[in-house]
């Protein structure tokens, strides 16, 4: 019920705010404040800086830009680094928590921070973790790239600083006109390319005795997969302790690549599918088994939208196989 009190009250506080500076500076003020600590929470636009090696002694560092758009709790966008002579992107997607302020980024490729050349491969997977912090000076993402645990001693974290460009408006525009090209998916000039042109060549050629070999053990089928593409890049190392575990790796039962040691840091292969093939054959051949029995390897597939992580058993008797399938086009 309205009464004449309830009135009187509001008629005070009209007053109290009409006529006194203030209230108003002060309700001004607040509002201020609220409109910035919102948008100060918002991770979309445009970020620069520098990641820096957490080791001792003097190292390269990466020169980094990122620019994120974020839609509710996801975020996707393009990063960036120069390293040494060297220019990578991508895209990245990932979450952002705007009640902690943190961004979490998944498997970002960076390179080997002690690589001899800066050449287009990526040794190190990596997670991307930062905070976002506001004032009304500056606002700036601060983190590290997280290694995987079991490559400490190869990869060493990252710490990262980025600061926001206050000057770029639209984020849509960067992501939209950005060249994220898969720069990372560029073969270094050693690395093997394999055709379905070159397969069907290489089957005309009498057999050697690695494929006589590789034709007398049986296929343990690690995994069958679908995948978006039809060009694939696989990255095979070690899995677990560095025992000295050699392969060859046979496409479509075509020997790829012959006598390649495994280690902390991955051998590249870049390959075709076949389209007259339903599924396309890769295999993991043991030429040793190392210090510790089988022969083990991580292999990991990307087919520019998806990443499939596969360990690999071989021994003298069996080949890793993995079945490959091109997900069907939708008319």
């Amino acid at each position: 019920m309205i009464t004449r009190q309830s009135i009187n009250g509001l008629y005070r506080w009209h007053d109290i705010f009409t006529h006194s500076p203030f209230m108003r500076s002060t309700i001004t003020l607040t509002l201020i404040l609220l409109t910035f600590t919102v948008s100060a929470q918002k991770i979309d636009g445009s970020w620069y800086g520098r990641a820096d090696v957490l080791l001792e002694g003097s190292h390269n560092n990466y020169l980094a830009e990122l620019t994120i758009k974020q839609k509710g709790s996801e975020v996707q966008g393009i990063m960036g680094y120069y390293f040494k002579n060297s220019y990578q992107s991508f895209f990245v997607r990932g979450r952002y928590n705007p009640k902690t302020r943190l961004i979490e980024l998944k498997n970002v490729p960076i390179m080997y921070f002690r690589t001899s050349m800066a050449k287009a491969t990526v040794d190190c997977r990596m997670d991307f973790e930062a905070t976002l912090v506001s004032s009304q000076q500056r606002t700036y993402l601060k983190g590290y790239f997280l290694r995987d645990p079991q490559y400490k001693y190869t990869c060493p974290d990252l710490s990262i600083n980025f600061t926001k460009d206050l000057d770029e408006k639209n984020p849509d525009s960067v992501l939209r006109d950005g060249i994220a090209a898969q720069r990372i998916w560029k073969p270094a000039e050693e690395e093997p390319v394999v055709t379905p042109e070159f397969i069907v060549e290489q089957k005309k050629i009498e057999p050697t005795p690695l494929q006589l070999a590789f034709e007398k053990r049986k296929p343990l089928v690690i995994k069958e997969l679908q995948v978006e593409s039809d060009s694939l890049r696989m990255t095979f190392y070690d899995n677990g302790t560095i025992d000295g575990d050699t392969i060859s790796v046979f496409f479509n039962k075509v020997p790829v690549l012959t006598s390649r040691g495994l280690s902390v840091q991955g051998i590249n292969l870049y390959v075709g599918l076949d389209p007259n093939v339903e599924l396309n054959e890769l295999s993991v051949f043991a030429e040793s088994l190392g210090t510790i029995p089988p022969n083990t390897a991580l292999v990991i597939i990307e087919d520019g939208i998806n990443r499939f992580e596969l360990f690999s058993t071989a021994d003298f008797a069996r080949n890793g196989t993995v079945y490959i399938r091109r997900k069907k086009v939708q008319n």
